[in-house]
């Protein structure tokens, strides 16, 4: 079980996924996802200032 807490640790966008196999955790897998802000680009902001 501290394998799996330190494992979250920090961990912000992710998953952990947990393999058991007979009543024994045979594999432990992170993937941890990294969010990137959306930026928006000057002829999308151009475009939408001549629709108002």
């Amino acid at each position: 079980m501290d394998k799996i807490a330190s494992l979250l640790e920090g961990l912000e966008f992710g998953t952990v996924q947990i393999t058991v196999h007979d009543s024994q955790i045979t594999q432990i897998d992170r993937l941890e996802k990294h969010r990137l802000p959306l930026q928006k680009k000057s002829s999308q902001l151009t475009n939408q200032q001549k629709k108002r």
